[in-house]
């Protein structure tokens, strides 16, 4: 097999997950979020995911910030690049820095 295809093929499986799971994540934060405004309980339960996710959030929104640097010097538009890398994560990143393949 060709590790090329291959690799194209795990970035986007890993790539449709992650906007799933991020996508999640900030329904979850904005759940929690109106849970706060109107004085409702969140079991004690959900903390631990909560946690979870807002690390995955930072961290994703540190690699967007970091793909906003530098789409410029690779010819993309930084919002729009941002907005991507934000979803995807680290795949995003790998993509802006890799120039020898066309995904």
């Amino acid at each position: 097999m060709d590790f090329k295809f291959i690799k194209k093929k795990i970035y986007t499986i890993v790539k449709i997950i992650s906007t799933v799971l991020i996508t999640s994540a900030i329904g979850l934060e904005s759940w929690n979020i109106y849970a706060l405004i109107t004085d409702t309980n969140v079991p004690s339960s959900l903390n631990p995911i909560f946690w979870i996710e807002r690390f995955a959030m930072t961290s994703h929104f540190i690699e967007g910030i970091i793909a906003a640097f530098y789409a410029p010097s690779r010819k993309k538009m930084p919002i729009k690049y941002a907005t991507y890398t934000f979803f995807v994560g680290t795949i995003g990143l790998l993509e802006l820095f890799d120039q020898e393949d066309d995904y």
